[in-house]
């Protein structure tokens, strides 16, 4: 019959005691052990080591983004207002051309200048500083230094045929709905055109501010009759990121 002696848990001896249990004890004992020597004898690495690895990464960081996910871009005049506005800062979403996204009329895009749109970018008078802010535009803190880039809202895609007549712009011969115009701007702002059919694998794009956007409406004599390239297109406004009052989402793809 066993019996309980005070003090003890009701266990055998042989449980207790093995030779096995004890062993294994010890060398976990001295694994443990070892770790924290280990970790006591480690010296942190001096600032001047932390520091650059902390920027490499954190470049890299932005690298990755950049280029797989989102890219800021300055909005440099009111050729979108009031949607959005001059020094507002977007963020376009890249991933979507990657994932099968095409451009659908009535999103903002950010697209490179087809060619003809944009005024020859002054040179930059300040050598140290333009090479700064080519490194960080190349990692997506700052927007690209050329700003050879433009934002419109699509309004046909390949194969559609545009026109405008008095105040009602019309796709395929059914008037378009604008309600994000420019307050006392109508769709045609007093320019007439069309019809034009956008060709395929290209894109119609017109400012919000109407009476105040050199878009397609003003490069019909231009390759594509005035229509970009989608290979031009960055992707979809995705959101006003700056200032924080005139945070907008417009979602994943843009609206």
């Amino acid at each position: 019959m066993a019996v309980n002696l005070p003090g003890t848990t009701g266990e055998s001896e042989s449980e207790t005691t093995a030779p096995g249990g004890r062993a294994e004890a010890r060398r976990r004992g001295r694994r443990a052990g070892g770790r924290k020597a280990r970790r006591a004898g480690r010296k942190p690495r001096p600032w001047w080591i932390e520091l650059p690895v902390m920027v490499v990464v954190g470049l890299a960081v932005a690298l990755l983004i950049k280029t797989c996910l989102f890219q800021v871009f300055t909005i440099p005049s009111g050729s979108m207002e009031n949607t959005l506005r001059v020094g507002d800062r977007v963020a376009v979403n890249k991933l979507a051309p990657l994932t099968g996204w095409e451009p659908e009329p009535g999103q903002p895009v950010v697209f490179k200048d087809p060619g003809g749109w944009l005024p020859p970018q002054p040179a930059d008078s300040n050598p140290v500083a333009g090479a700064a802010t080519s490194v960080l535009s190349f990692v997506g803190l700052v927007p690209p230094k050329d700003d050879n880039y433009l934002v419109k809202r699509v309004i046909a895609t390949g194969g559609h045929t545009v026109e405008c007549k008095g105040t009602a712009l019309t796709v395929d011969g059914k008037k378009v709905d604008e309600p994000y115009l420019h307050p006392g701007d109508d769709s045609c702002a007093g320019l007439d055109f069309g019809p034009v059919t956008v060709p395929a694998g290209y894109v119609w794009v017109e400012g919000d501010h109407r009476s105040d956007s050199a878009d397609s409406r003003y490069h019909r004599q231009g390759p594509g009759g005035g229509a970009v390239p989608v290979d031009n297109v960055v992707g979809p406004v995705s959101a006003v990121v700056w200032p924080l009052g005139h945070f907008d989402w417009f979602g994943w793809v843009g609206r």
